[in-house]
C-alpha cells in the first residue's frame, strides 16, 4: 500500500523502537526529578539531529511521553533477576602429608556462598587455593578503584 520496501519499513519500526526505549531507559537530568526518562527538551534535541519535519517531531515527543512510564515498566520486567549476596561461611584447609610425601603443606580454602533469588536461598560451594584467592581479591579491588572514576560513574549513573 505504501509502495515502499519491506527492509525500510522493517528499520524505520526497529529505530523507533530503540529511540523510544533507549530515551525511557535513561533518568531525568533534573535532579530530584521523580519522572523517568529524558526531559522533553533532550528528547526534541535527540530527535531534532535525524531532519524530520516540525510536525513529526511533535508527534513522536507526544508518543514518547504518552508511553514512557509503561515502557519504563516492561523494559524493567524484562530484566534479569539476579541473584543477591545473603552471607558467606569459609574454611582454611591445610594438608600437612600424605603416605608418599611426609611433609608438605597444600592449602585450600572452602567457602559456601548463600545467595537470595526471587526470596529463594541457594548456596554455591567453591573451592580454591590462597594465592589464586589473594589475586581474585586483587582483581576485585582493581575493578572497585575504576568504577570511582568518573568516567564509570558517568556510565552507572546513565544506566539506571
Amino acid at each position: 500500500k505504501l509502495n515502499i520496501g519491506v527492509d525500510i519499513i522493517q528499520h524505520g519500526v526497529e529505530g523507533l523502537v530503540y529511540l523510544l526505549t533507549e530515551s525511557s531507559k535513561l533518568m531525568a537530568s533534573i535532579p530530584f526529578d521523580k519522572e523517568f526518562g529524558i526531559s522533553e527538551v533532550d528528547f526534541q534535541d535527540s530527535i531534532h539531529v535525524l531532519g524530520f519535519s516540525d510536525e513529526l517531531n511533535k508527534s513522536l515527543l507526544q508518543l514518547y511521553l504518552d508511553n514512557r512510564k509503561e515502557i519504563r515498566s516492561i523494559l524493567g520486567e524484562l530484566a534479569p533477576r539476579l541473584p543477591s549476596y545473603h552471607s558467606l561461611e569459609w574454611r582454611l584447609d591445610v594438608q600437612l602429608a600424605s603416605r608418599s610425601l611426609r611433609q608438605q603443606i597444600k592449602p585450600a580454602v572452602t567457602m559456601k556462598l548463600h545467595l537470595n533469588q526471587n526470596e529463594d536461598q541457594t548456596a554455591q560451594v567453591l573451592q580454591t587455593d590462597p594465592a589464586t584467592l589473594l589475586h581474585l581479591i586483587q582483581q576485585l579491588e582493581q575493578a572497585l578503584g575504576e568504577m570511582k572514576m568518573n568516567h564509570c560513574r558517568r556510565i552507572v549513573r546513565n544506566m539506571k
